[in-house]
């Protein structure tokens, strides 16, 4: 690529390694071995690639065989090609790669077995027909398109990680229960179960065949180290920065039973730092959500915890967890809590999908997204986590790239204009580009994780 933001990171990291070494040898620092080791030879910086929900780029109806200007498939397979390229095997520095969920966009079911042995039934909800509807496309097209898209990453040697979203079960549907409001008038509806109906989702299957632990994704993999029920959540170990880290990809609002399991997998790995990825967490407000139309605690509250329960039992009370990743609400959000101990949390969204200038470069006319608005895509976007571990306090440099337009969120001038009304409409243009790009001061990394090459059980 003619504009890559790992490649100008990494000629910084080969500037400075190099001259901190001559420095080393030329004023003799004294202390213990490891320090001294990591003094005169710093670790590389590395990148992790944050996947935002993928879904509409594999849609069946955003293909030109259904009359979209493009094959939007094709923006995935460059998005994760382009990941694939910068790996650490091709002498790039992308050490890992976390998906966020919503791979594909359909259902193959109206309803799964198991909610509907126990009596649960479905409506049709007109506010989301066409976008939930049941197809064989998913299994035809949809996911052999994204399971193509990710072997680019396996191909490159790359660890990665992928949590189910809510599109990724083999049904999503309106509970009889709680059906829409259709009396309301449009411009009065809220995002809430009592005007849009309340939504559920069930079954794993076409999940497990494109991403389960026999797949030939994970299998015999040394780095795919656990599996809850087939790979519905999953853990990754991998080295970098002078680090190995744990990453756990956890099911969207995990209840009690996988979050013992995630217990297990942590305690199995003590000391790593670790990183959790997920789907359905936090707003683009920076709010954990404990409600909403896809509260699956309404129908399910013995297999699901909200976001904010998540939190309350499980990420803030385990002190390895760093780090979170998440989609699902359109934008971008960041926000700082203190767990347990009293040590940082640091949380991300990262989802932009609804994002669709690529279609309108291509003439597809509007009237397919929210509000009527550009059909979403993507445009390519996808976050860049680049690590500098050797810094002392270590840090992480968060930067918005899209692998379509070949330029960070700062070098595009439309930036702002595209894309701010309908993301984030209260915020500045200034605010809005900070919120793409901006750096994380990891204050207390060094003292729960150690040093770099540090040994660690």
């Amino acid at each position: 690529m003619s504009r890559s933001p790992c490649n100008r990171m990494t000629r910084i990291a080969r500037v400075v390694a190099p001259l901190a070494a001559v420095l080393v040898a030329a004023f003799g620092c004294a202390g213990p071995a490891h320090e001294h080791a990591a003094a005169s030879a710093p670790p590389a910086p590395f990148t992790i690639a944050m996947i935002p929900d993928t879904q509409n780029y594999v849609d069946f109806t955003h293909q030109k065989d259904h009359g979209f200007a493009i094959d939007a498939a094709d923006l995935m397979r460059q998005h994760l090609g382009w990941v694939a390229a910068h790996g650490i095997r091709n002498g790039g520095d992308v050490a890992f790669v976390a998906s966020v969920g919503d791979v594909w966009q359909h259902q193959s079911l109206p309803i799964d077995p198991e909610h509907a042995a126990k009596g649960i039934d479905w409506v049709v909800n007109p506010f989301f027909r066409g976008h939930f509807d049941p197809t064989p496309k998913v299994r035809e097209f949809e996911i052999p398109q994204a399971i193509a898209a990710y072997q680019q990453i396996a191909d490159a040697g790359i660890p990665f990680g992928v949590p189910p979203g809510n599109h990724d079960h083999d049904a999503m549907y309106t509970v009889s229960t709680h059906p829409p409001n259709l009396t309301k008038p449009p411009r009065e509806l809220t995002m809430t179960k009592e005007d849009l109906g309340l939504l559920h989702i069930g079954g794993l299957t076409n999940f497990l065949s494109a991403f389960g632990e026999d797949t030939p994704f994970f299998k015999d993999k040394p780095w795919y180290v656990a599996a809850y029920a087939g790979g519905t959540s999953s853990a990754q170990t991998f080295t970098a920065g002078g680090y190995t880290f744990l990453h756990i990809a956890l099911e969207m609002q995990a209840g009690d039973a996988v979050l013992d399991w995630a217990r297990g997998v942590i305690a199995a790995h003590p000391g790593l730092p670790t990183i959790v990825s997920t789907h359905d967490y936090m707003t683009p407000n920076a709010e954990r959500v404990s409600g909403g139309f896809l509260d699956l605690t309404v129908v399910d509250p013995e297999r699901h915890n909200t976001p904010q329960q998540t939190f309350e039992k499980f990420l803030s009370q385990q002190d390895q967890i760093f780090l979170v990743l998440c989609g699902h609400y359109h934008g971008q959000a960041y926000r700082v809590d203190t767990n347990a101990a009293g040590h940082d949390l640091y949380q991300v969204l990262a989802d932009y999908q609804d994002r669709g200038q690529v279609g309108i470069d291509a003439g597809q006319p509007n009237g397919g997204g929210l509000g009527g608005g550009p059909t979403g895509l993507g445009d390519g976007w996808l976050r860049l986590l680049h690590f500098d571990l050797a810094a002392d306090p270590p840090t992480i440099s968060m930067r918005t790239y899209s692998t379509h337009y070949g330029v960070l969120s700062s070098e595009l001038p439309e930036y702002a204009a595209w894309y701010r009304p309908h993301e984030q409409p209260k915020m500045s243009d200034a605010e809005f580009l900070a919120a793409e790009e901006y750096e994380i001061v990891m204050r207390d990394f060094r003292a729960r994780f150690g040093p770099p090459g540090a040994a660690r059980d």
